[in-house]
């Protein structure tokens, strides 16, 4: 039990340090989907599965002149959503999860977006990821955003030990990180995620602000075009 404690503590001290540096690295770090009303955000997040943030951005400034507003978008039948949100990708699905969220919005909290974890989680296409996003960004909730660059960096720097699973890294890092320093350490992740440490290249360790801290630091094959 002691090492446990012990192991835990040093991760407590490691998360502290990161958080530390990506602040100093990242000081502007924000949510990189662009939105004005909490409803917009849990639409945006919901299209950004498997597409990028920049073509959300793109797409939506069709689909909100169209449908301005939740009760618009609750009107308009999937297919209609489907028209405008298919560069997204996975638009059917998306257009009908969409569409039901809407509804659900309009029907059972009169528009607005509910502001707790059990409530986000019962609208249709909504998972942990989503809900977190929203009780951060928009709430301004102890949040921590477990999506794909997270768990990545999350592993590769020691802050958890080979986990994969969204929730379960989640409730792992809930233990080490201070409850108001999640939401932005997350959008600071995505930020490295994407600079330095990649996914499809191996990561730029030469010019990482943790490279002395990460237990994965310079483990990569160097591919040919970085020798």
């Amino acid at each position: 039990m002691a090492e446990k404690g012990e192991n835990l503590e040093e991760k407590r001290r490691l998360a502290l340090e990161v958080i530390e540096r990506l602040r100093r690295t990242y000081p502007d770090a924000d949510c990189t989907l662009d939105y004005d009303d909490a409803w917009k955000l849990l639409v945006s997040v919901r299209l950004a599965a498997q597409c990028t943030d920049a073509r959300v951005n793109v797409v939506v400034k069709d689909l909100y002149a169209k449908y301005p507003s939740p009760e618009a978008l609750a009107k308009a039948s999937p297919e209609e959503i489907e028209e405008i949100v298919r560069p997204c990708g996975l638009g059917r699905s998306k257009a009908r999860d969409i569409s039901g969220c809407m509804r659900m919005l309009v029907t059972e909290y009169g528009g607005r977006v509910p502001d707790t974890m059990e409530e986000l989680l019962r609208l249709p296409g909504v998972g942990r990821k989503s809900a977190n996003l929203v009780l951060g960004d928009v709430f301004g909730k102890p949040a921590i955003v477990t999506d794909t660059h997270c768990i990545r960096l999350s592993n590769r720097i020691g802050l958890v030990d080979n986990q994969k699973d969204p929730k379960r890294v989640e409730m792992a890092l809930w233990k080490i990180i201070p409850p108001e320093e999640g939401n932005l350490l997350c959008h600071r992740f995505v930020l490295h995620g994407r600079e330095v440490c990649t996914a499809r290249t191996s990561p730029f360790c030469e010019r990482c602000c943790l490279s002395d801290i990460c237990r994965s630091a310079f483990t990569f094959p160097v591919p040919a075009s970085k020798r």
